[in-house]
């Protein structure tokens, strides 16, 4: 907590007195971001940090794996479903960007369940969704095989969008934009998913 008090402090003496009036801004008038951004709740990956976002920039919802599940309005808790419902119907984001990344946790979990049926309480069954990925991943190569589910993990979550019905009607009519990007933790580098199927280096603004 030490660290953390002094990161308040910092952003206290320092942030703080250089954004003030965009902070005062944001609470009178309320916030306007341009994309929702879902990511894994790995502590390496900041999305706010990759994307060099200003406060109000980014709506960001984080779970384990950045994963969508489908439309099921039901009685059960959604909380990934509220956020998307809160992004797009009341603050209508023009883009849905889905951040996957490497190294993740949850996916290498996805890909041992053969030998780990033990996972908790939760998370086995949460990354059962994306099992279809895990499938796929067993034709890539050995040293291979975890970023393909990564990236096939993303892929998933950007189908499972398009079931919500009022995500699949401004997408198809233009209003709504969705994206798929993946982070090397490593190299620090961001890769896009273009209209073929594959990552690659982002294009140029």
């Amino acid at each position: 907590m030490k660290k953390l008090l002094a990161g308040y402090q910092h952003f206290r003496n320092t942030v703080w007195p250089a954004q003030h009036n965009l902070f005062e801004s944001l609470a009178a008038n309320g916030q306007n971001p341009r994309a929702l951004v879902i990511s894994c709740i790995d502590s390496r990956v900041d999305p706010v940090l990759i994307f060099n976002a200003d406060p109000g920039d980014m709506l960001v919802v984080r779970n384990v794996a950045n994963l969508v599940p489908p439309y099921e309005p039901d009685a059960a808790y959604h909380g990934t479903s509220a956020a998307l419902e809160f992004g797009i119907r009341v603050l209508r984001i023009p883009n849905i960007i889905v951040l996957g990344h490497a190294l993740c946790g949850g996916v290498k979990s996805l890909l041992d369940s053969h030998t780990s049926p033990e996972h908790h309480d939760f998370i086995g069954h949460w990354m059962s969704m994306a099992e279809p990925a895990r499938a796929l991943a067993q034709n890539c190569s050995p040293e291979g095989k975890q970023r393909c589910c990564e990236h096939e993990v993303i892929k998933i979550s950007l189908a499972n969008l398009v079931t919500f019905p009022w995500i699949a009607e401004p997408v198809s009519r233009g209003r709504l934009a969705l994206h798929g990007a993946w982070f090397d933790i490593e190299t620090g580098e961001l890769a896009m998913l273009g209209p073929d199927g594959m990552f690659g280096k982002p294009k140029s603004a």
